[in-house]
């Protein structure tokens, strides 16, 4: 590769004009037995050394799970316990979510034990990092026999078409390869069905249906339909995007639907706003202190004072403390009370494990020093953990401690450390010389309530 820096140039080589450090002439590079290539040229020496490190990373990846499924465990520990302790720390290292390390884990293993004729393409730069995702990604939703009998011709597309061309030719050899009728593939992706919820900025979000095709365009149909009676009406000034999203959300959160259980037909949304007791009364404090809405973040401080007004469906907290607030039940009871309960999970805000971000209101409620090893039911002591993390906690080789201010520290099976801090601090009130003094940390395990 014909790239010199100064990190590594050889004692011979001269150094590039003062005025472009990045550009050397022809005649200093065949001073020192290098030829430079074009701009391009060198684009595509990048890529393809990236593509060798993509193909490096998959081999470590790999072997980082080889060795942790190789570890001595316990008779709970089943293999998805690990695999599951093993995405979390590949999260929490690499700074990724727990959905990309385990694609990153998936692919990896797929390259190293299904495609080791791909591996090899990538690691000599034939493909790139996308297009071998793609072939992963769709050879893996392939019976083994299909896939034997087109993997070689699939291959042979990834090393000479781009990226676009690639992804629909493989389609293509893989519906005509198919043995299952185009009726069974849609039973099948019919069970996948779902709702995404993805933030965005600016207090929005997207909100997507993975629904049959003809159930997406009947919704679509029936939205415009709707959208457009509202746009003849006088004074409406909303377009018809706009008005589209209204009139759905409005179905969604208020409609019922006369096939339901009476029991489905009234639920309404439950979703907890915090807003700073000066925010609701001084613009000038709601721009250092925004209103925040849990599981999505800070909302315009216009919203958030008329969902403090008499909106149904809506958690008021303030940020003030008040006195009066069970903390602790000590040994009395298992089951934190729903005061105590609402307490953590509005503390947290979302799982604490490590890079999870499932909303605390839809996770379990973990004493961190378990009930049955002596660990009291309060708040220094509990902590809302997703089904999944629970697990991953009791039988995953993981230890976890609580520490000041409702902060989790997590040691994982290969003795790192990582802290996982809650969105919001409590307050604790502890009196001093017949005063009571502030603070933010919150009470140490073992001490008294603070207030």
């Amino acid at each position: 590769m014909t790239v010199i820096t100064d990190r590594f140039r050889p004692e011979s080589a001269p150094r590039a004009a003062e005025d472009d450090p990045c550009r050397w002439t022809d005649e200093d590079l065949d001073a020192v037995g290098l030829h430079a290539p074009d701009t391009l040229e060198h684009i595509l020496e990048i890529d393809a050394v990236m593509a060798g490190f993509a193909a490096q990373r998959a081999v470590s990846v790999h072997r980082f799970w080889r060795e942790a499924i190789g570890r001595p465990r316990g008779p709970r520990t089943t293999r998805e316990i690990v695999d599951r302790s093993v995405r979390l720390e590949l999260a929490t290292a690499l700074r990724i979510t727990e959905n990309a390390a385990g694609m990153l884990l998936a692919r990896s293993r797929a390259l190293v034990e299904s495609y080791p004729g791909l591996l090899d393409a990538l690691a000599a730069g034939r493909v790139t990092e996308r297009h071998a995702d793609v072939f992963v990604d769709a050879m893996d939703e392939v019976d083994p026999e299909v896939r034997a009998r087109i993997v070689e011709r699939a291959l042979e597309f990834a090393q000479t078409e781009p990226l676009g061309t690639f992804r629909r030719s493989l389609r293509r050899l893989i519906d005509t390869a198919r043995s299952v009728s185009l009726a069974d593939r849609h039973e099948e992706a019919l069970r996948q069905r779902r709702v995404v919820r993805e933030p965005a900025q600016d207090g929005m979000a997207w909100l997507s249906l993975y629904i049959p095709a003809v159930e997406a365009q009947s919704v679509l149909d029936r939205a415009t339909a709707m959208a457009k009676v509202l746009a003849a009406a006088d004074g409406e000034t909303r377009t018809l995007d706009q008005l589209r999203a209204d009139v759905v959300s409005d179905l969604l959160i208020d409609g019922e639907v006369p096939a339901h259980p009476e029991a489905a037909r009234g639920i309404r949304p439950r979703v907890a706003v915090t807003v700073p007791a000066l925010s609701l009364l001084d613009d000038r404090a709601a721009a250092d202190a925004p209103a925040t809405v849990e599981g999505l973040g800070p909302i315009a401080i216009e919203q958030a004072r008329e969902l403090c007004g008499a909106a149904a469906g809506w958690m008021r907290v303030l940020t003030h403390p008040e006195t009066g607030v069970v903390l602790s039940v000590g040994r009395e009871q298992y089951q934190p009370p729903p005061a105590l309960r609402r307490l953590v999970r509005w503390r947290s805000g979302r799982c604490m494990a490590p890079g999870c971000g499932r909303p605390s209101d839809r996770c379990e409620i973990d004493h961190t020093i378990a009930w049955e090893d002596g660990g009291e039911t309060a708040a220094w002591n509990l902590a809302p953990l997703c089904t999944g993390h629970h697990t991953i906690k009791h039988h995953g080789n993981w230890a976890v401690q609580q520490l000041p201010g409702g902060v989790l520290e997590w040691r994982s099976p290969t003795g790192r450390r990582y802290l996982v801090e809650p969105e919001r601090r409590m307050p604790s009130f502890v009196p001093q010389a017949g005063r009571a003094s502030a603070s933010m940390s919150g009470p140490r395990p073992g001490e008294a309530p603070p207030f």
